[in-house]
């Protein structure tokens, strides 16, 4: 094995597949330019896509990547996630739930991380460091390091550059819990690597990770405990949407401790025993694994940002709204500079970034109209501010809610809980935000999101035909409700007295 070589664990064919796309261990790194255009620092969603269209547009284009290309989003997080809660929710919808609410098997789950690793290895190549310098990108691998406002250095050479992003991501926050450590304790990073269904699991977290996976590891058959500090879970997010998918990770048997506080944890007969204080009381709980998921830290460390004038706190790094950094010529996009912490926000934000850089433009991020979702059974999806946000920025609010139990697509398909919330301005349709929770609300979500970057409002959005029936018939009902709300009594009266006239 060279001593170069990144291993995923386990070590099968589908990773080494992985890791022959996105770190080759037999990759040579080109002999650097006299100056690049463009130096790209990380190899995630922002990076790629920087690279990618600096490259494309015919900029002199290097990308550092100090480990996997692809970043978090392909092997460690949203692929990954998503393909074994695909597997969860055809287990739980074929066999149906047990009297304790789960319905999986350790053979079930086995298979489901095989199939993951699987397809994530297929998806791989077009993250690949071959394909990146098929499209003309001067790929390095190895760490990189700012020597310098116009200088980075990596595995010994030196890359001058005009322009640079930075685009490093982010991974798991650590937590200060004596004794928390060890072979049972895991990340985002590291849970995917299980090939065996763990008896017992403790999350600590109910962000979304962390509901997403509680709600995946029960259904294959997991006795499932979340530890978390707010008071509900997901608490970010609408809190009736968040009592609904409380509702249903426990109506699948993971047990949810809100409030809670994990005081210090230890080892024991091969397992981890975390001590919890939750409603005045101290309590144990043991599990096989630990999944930490509570937070995220900015991949800033060892960069040399100091000798390239780039400031950072414990949040990342500090950006402007055209997404410069404090130093001449550095940008920085995605999780390592945004509260928005998604692959599509990335995405974008590269695209705005790589504009404003190259050719002097003016793009914001501001203007972003940024959804996002949480892919539990039901999803909950949002976009624009919630209530509380719109009125502390001094808009009056106008909130219309649809409950599903009267959508008829939803009472057909017996998932008739949850609901689609809008947030108007005042006196208008304008559209400031809206949820949504509902089975594929992640796909719903990107209509509202139309609407409201397009500048159409919720009338517009009523009047577009949809099948029948759909659940998308939410927005018209929506819609319509808005409309009734301006039929005013004066209105009435006008109408009266015209049908008087007209007969």
């Amino acid at each position: 094995m060279p001593a170069d070589r990144v291993v995923i664990l386990p070590d099968d064919v589908h990773n080494r597949e992985l890791v022959g796309h996105v770190h080759p261990p037999d990759w040579r790194n080109p002999e650097p330019r006299d100056r690049y255009h463009l130096v790209v620092v990380g190899a995630g969603t922002g990076g790629l896509v920087s690279a990618a269209i600096g490259a494309g547009l015919g900029a002199k284009v290097a990308m550092v990547e100090r480990h996997l290309m692809g970043g978090d989003c392909l092997n460690f997080g949203c692929v990954p996630s998503k393909a074994v809660i695909s597997s969860a929710r055809r287990v739980h919808a074929s066999r149906g739930a047990s009297a304790n609410g789960r319905s999986g098997s350790a053979s079930g789950f086995t298979a489901a991380m095989e199939r993951m690793r699987r397809l994530r290895a297929r998806i791989s190549p077009v993250d690949g460091a071959s394909r990146f310098a098929g499209l003309g990108v001067d790929v390095f691998l190895g760490h990189g390091e700012f020597v310098g406002p116009d200088r980075l250095r990596v595995n010994g050479d030196e890359l001058h550059f005009r322009r640079a992003v930075i685009a490093t991501g982010a991974r798991a926050a650590l937590i200060p819990v004596p004794g928390l450590e060890g072979p049972n304790v895991y990340t985002n990073e590291t849970i995917f690597s299980l090939t065996e269904l763990p008896p017992r699991v403790i999350v600590i977290g109910a962000g979304p990770i962390g509901v997403e996976l509680s709600q995946t590891f029960a259904r294959f058959g997991s006795e499932v405990t979340v530890v978390h500090a707010d008071p509900h879970p997901l608490p970010r997010d609408d809190r009736d949407a968040a009592a609904i998918v409380t509702r249903a990770i426990e109506a699948d048997g993971v047990r949810v401790l809100n409030s809670a506080t994990v005081l210090r944890a230890r080892r024991e007969d091969g397992a981890t025993v975390l001590e919890v204080e939750h409603a005045g009381q101290q309590e144990e709980l043991a599990a096989e694994a630990v999944l930490v998921a509570a937070g995220r830290a900015p991949n800033v460390d060892g960069m040399g940002l100091e000798a390239a004038g780039v400031a950072c706190d414990r949040t990342g790094i500090q950006v402007d709204d055209q997404l410069r950094t404090t130093a001449k010529g550095i940008y920085a996009v995605g999780d390592v500079a945004s509260k928005h912490q998604f692959t599509h926000a990335a995405d974008h934000q590269a695209r705005i970034a790589v504009q404003n850089a190259l050719f002097f433009g003016r793009g914001r991020a501001s203007r972003l109209v940024i959804p996002w979702a949480t892919y539990t059974d039901p999803e909950v999806a949002h976009v624009g501010l919630h209530r509380d946000e719109a009125i502390a920025a001094r808009h009056d609010v106008e909130t219309i809610t649809v409950h599903f139990d009267d959508i008829d697509r939803a009472i057909l398909e017996g998932e008739k809980e949850g609901f689609f919330r809008v947030h108007l301005k005042k006196g208008s349709d304008r559209i400031l935000g809206a949820t949504l929770v509902c089975a594929h609300a992640g796909d719903m979500i990107g209509e509202v999101t139309l609407a409201m970057t397009a500048g159409l409002g919720l009338g517009k959005l009523g009047s577009t035909i949809h099948p029948y029936p759909t659940r998308s018939d939410v927005f018209a009902r929506a819609a319509n409700a808005w409309r009734k709300q301006k039929l005013t009594p004066t209105a009435r009266k006008v109408f009266r007295a015209f049908f008087r006239v007209f007969k």
